[in-house]
């Protein structure tokens, strides 16, 4: 597969995503012929047979009134994927670190990519699909681990 028809898919998914919000609707499923033995199935859904991985953060506990004043810290927003520097799936899928078992992760935090780097693999219809870095930087955060599913749009890094 071409990296154009590629790019062209990825935004055909991407409108499907849309499609499926702006319509309220729960599921859309579609098949793009592209030739004998060609073909593109994607099926886009809000409802997923694995719930998203919940992030926990404990809460302090509470502290003495007499405190000495400190700057703010600048806080990173709630949502990672509100993050400046999130990098979010193009797709639904099965998220994988490292190339194959046993191999080493892509990145790992602070690790230093350039624009086009693989960051991951997005496992989607028995596809492979290499997720690469929007942008040249740091990684900050991975959100996901190895073999989680992921959802369209959902954050799977920042990159700062």
């Amino acid at each position: 597969m071409t990296q154009s028809r590629n790019d062209a898919d990825v935004a055909f998914i991407k409108a499907l995503a849309e499609l499926l919000n702006e319509n309220d609707l729960s599921e859309v499923s579609v098949k793009r012929d592209y030739g004998e033995n060609d073909s593109l199935n994607v099926k886009v859904s809000k409802i997923s047979a694995h719930p998203a991985p919940m992030q926990y953060a404990p809460q302090p506990a509470a502290a003495p009134a007499a405190q000495p004043a400190q700057a703010p810290k600048p806080e990173a927003p709630a949502d990672p994927a509100q993050h400046p520097g999130a990098v979010t799936s193009p797709m639904v899928g099965t998220a994988y670190l490292a190339a194959e078992p046993g191999s080493a992760n892509f990145v790992s935090i602070g690790a230093q990519v350039a624009e086009g780097d693989t960051l991951m693999i997005i496992e989607a219809m028995k596809t492979m699909n290499h997720i690469p870095a929007p942008h040249a930087g740091t990684v900050k955060r991975i959100l996901i681990s190895d073999g989680s599913p992921v959802e369209f749009g959902a954050p799977l890094m920042i990159i700062e």
